[in-house]
């Protein structure tokens, strides 16, 4: 079976050469009475390969069916290994495929340069999704990056970096002096913003 199925690899993909059409063919599946062969390819537009399914079943005798598949399900279907060193995700444990946008990375404050955060596949990694909830629940904790901070002195700060594997808030007065603290220590630091301007606001009125 693995023979005629390498032997039908090659075949098809001289028939979609001489055919001019743009797809790339992924693997082949015997049925195993034979009555059945099942081509599986990839392809960034829809194909017209009504002529081709007609020449292959010419050729080999037998009822063809080729079917359309996605990268991802290429990756799965291949497999090899990521960045990380370990086998692909979608080859070793993953059953279905979850929508994953670089809003996933940048919550994680990962580069969001594609070579650095896509697949062998060329879509954005699937184990983005793997840690979102906790970057969620721990986002909450922290002050976002550009937002404005009154401290405990009665000066504004703005908060320059976020660290939270070392639960570090770093802050920058107007002057560009940096002050840096953890998570805990800035929630009973600082104060209320809205709190702070008010006061300024009724200094500058009387």
């Amino acid at each position: 079976k693995a023979k005629k199925e390498e032997e039908a690899f090659r075949a098809c993909r001289e028939k979609i050469a001489q055919h001019g059409l743009k797809m790339k063919l992924v693997d082949v599946e015997y049925q195993f009475d034979g009555k059945k062969i099942t081509f599986y390819f990839t392809a960034e537009h829809r194909v017209d390969f009504r002529d081709l399914v007609r020449d292959l079943a010419k050729y080999f005798h037998t009822r063809v069916e080729l079917r359309q598949i996605g990268v991802r399900d290429e990756a799965k279907w291949v497999g090899g290994y990521g960045p990380c060193g370990r086998r692909l995700c979608c080859a070793a444990f993953l059953r279905e495929f979850e929508s994953v946008s670089s809003q996933m990375a940048k919550l994680q404050n990962l580069c969001v340069s594609p070579d650095k955060i896509s697949g062998l596949c060329g879509r954005l990694m699937c184990c983005l999704l793997f840690e979102r909830e906790f970057y969620e629940e721990v986002a909450r904790k922290f002050p976002k990056v550009g937002s404005k901070v009154s401290g405990e002195d009665g000066r504004v700060y703005e908060v320059s970096k976020v660290d939270i594997f070392r639960d570090r808030v770093y802050l920058k007065d107007e002057v560009g002096m940096e002050v840096q603290m953890s998570s805990e220590e800035l929630s009973r630091w600082r104060r209320p913003l809205r709190r702070l301007l008010g006061r300024i606001r009724r200094r500058g009125d009387e």
